[in-house]
C-alpha cells in the first residue's frame, strides 16, 4: 500500500517536472517551450461564507469525533467479544475500518481549511487524497455486495452457512474488496495526474474528489471517462445488482415463513445493512446520476445542494453505519454490556 502511494507521489513529481520546460530542437537551435506549471490546487469549497464555514466547521468535527468512537467501538468488540467472531461481524469490522480511513483521507484537511485563508493543496497531496478517496470509495461498495451475499445464505441456505461461509471464504472475500479498490483507485488515479492542466486549478469542492479534478485538464478526457464508466459499472452497479438480486430473494424466502415471530427474527438480521445499503447508494446515485444542466456542465459549477449531498455522503453515512448496527442489533448490544460489565468488574477487583 506504501508503495502505491510512493509511486503516485513519483509520477507526480514526474509530471510537473517534464512540465516544467520541454527543450524542442529547431533549425538546430535549442529553444525552450514555455508551459504554465500546477504545483496547487484551491479548493473552493466554502469560500466567501466565513460563517458558514464556522458552523460546518464545528458540526464536521463533532461528527468526525462520532464515526471514530463509533466504529472504533464496533471493531473493538467485534475482536474482544468471541460471540462477534462470525463472517457477518468480520464483514462490519472491515466496513467500520474502511469508514475510519475514508473520512480521515479528506476530514482533517477540510476542517483545516475552514480556517485557513490559504485553502490549496498540493498537486502530490491531491493526487494521494484522490487516490485514497477513490480506493475507500470502491472497496465499500464491492464489500456491500459481499456483506449482502453473507446475508442471502444465512437466510435462504441456514444449514449450509458454516460450510458456504467458512473462514477460508469470507477472508479471501473481505480481501478481495480492498484489493479490488486499490488497483482501481491507482490506474484511474495514474490516469488523471498525467493529464495536462491548464491555468485553472479551483475545484469547486471540499476536497480533491476525482471528477472534480478530471475536468480542469486542458485536453481530452473522453478516455478517462470510458475508463470511468467501465468502473463504476463493474465496481459499483455489479455489486448493486448482487444486492438487489440477494435481498429479492432473501425478502422471497422471508414471506414463505409462516410465522410472524421467525418473519420478524430472520428480518432483523439483514435489516441493519439494507439501511446502510439503501442510505450509501441512494447519495451515489443522486449525486453522480442526477441530470445537469447545460448551464453547470459549461460553467464547471457545484451548486449548494450537491455540496450537501456530498457532504452527506462523505461524513454522515460513515457516522450513520455503527449507530444504525448498534441500535438495530441484539449481538451487538449485549457485546457492548458485556464488555462494559466486565470493565467496571475488573476495576472494582482492582479497588479490593
Amino acid at each position: 500500500f506504501s508503495f502505491l502511494l510512493e509511486s503516485l507521489i513519483y509520477v507526480c513529481d514526474y509530471n510537473m517536472t517534464k512540465s516544467l520546460g520541454i527543450s524542442k530542437k529547431r533549425d538546430g537551435k535549442m529553444e525552450q517551450e514555455n508551459q504554465t506549471i500546477l504545483v496547487e490546487f484551491f479548493l473552493k469549497g466554502l469560500s466567501g461564507y466565513p460563517r458558514l464555514e464556522l458552523l460546518f466547521f464545528v458540526l464536521i468535527l463533532a461528527m468526525y469525533v462520532v464515526i471514530l468512537l463509533g466504529n472504533g467501538t464496533l471493531i473493538l468488540i467485534s475482536i474482544l467479544d468471541s460471540h462477534l467472531h462470525t463472517p457477518m461481524y468480520f464483514f462490519l469490522g472491515n466496513l467500520s475500518f474502511l469508514d475510519i480511513c475514508y473520512t480521515t483521507t479528506s476530514i482533517p484537511s477540510t476542517l483545516v481549511s475552514f480556517l485557513s485563508e490559504r485553502k490549496t493543496i498540493s498537486f502530490s497531496g491531491c493526487a494521494v487524497q484522490m487516490f485514497l478517496g477513490l480506493a475507500m470509495g470502491t472497496t465499500e461498495c464491492v464489500l456491500l455486495g459481499m456483506m449482502a451475499f453473507d446475508r442471502y445464505v444465512a437466510i435462504c441456505s441456514p444449514l449450509r452457512y458454516p460450510t458456504i461461509m467458512s473462514k477460508h471464504s469470507y477472508v479471501p472475500m473481505a480481501a478481495g474488496s480492498w484489493i479490488i479498490g486499490i488497483v482501481n483507485s491507482a490506474v484511474q488515479t495514474v490516469f488523471v495526474i498525467q493529464l495536462p492542466f491548464c491555468q485553472n486549478n479551483v475545484i469547486n469542492h471540499f476536497s480533491c474528489e476525482i471528477l472534480a479534478v478530471m475536468k480542469l485538464a486542458c485536453a481530452d478526457i473522453s478516455g478517462n471517462e470510458f475508463i470511468m464508466l467501465v468502473a463504476t459499472t463493474l465496481f459499483i452497479l455489479t455489486p448493486l445488482l448482487l444486492i438487489i438480486i440477494s435481498y429479492t430473494l432473501i425478502i422471497t424466502s422471508i414471506l414463505k415463513i409462516r410465522s410472524s415471530e421467525g418473519r420478524s427474527k430472520a428480518f432483523s438480521t439483514c435489516s441493519a445493512h439494507l439501511t446502510v445499503v439503501i442510505i450509501f447508494y441512494g447519495t451515489i446515485l443522486f449525486m453522480y446520476m442526477k441530470p445537469k444542466s447545460k448551464e453547470t456542465l459549461n460553467l464547471d459549477e457545484l451548486d449548494a445542494t450537491d455540496k450537501l449531498i456530498s457532504m452527506f455522503y462523505g461524513v454522515i453515512t460513515p457516522m450513520m453505519n455503527p449507530l444504525i448496527y448498534s441500535l438495530r442489533n441484539k449481538d451487538v448490544k449485549e457485546a457492548v454490556k458485556y464488555l462494559l460489565r466486565r470493565k467496571v468488574f475488573n476495576n472494582c477487583h482492582c479497588h479490593l
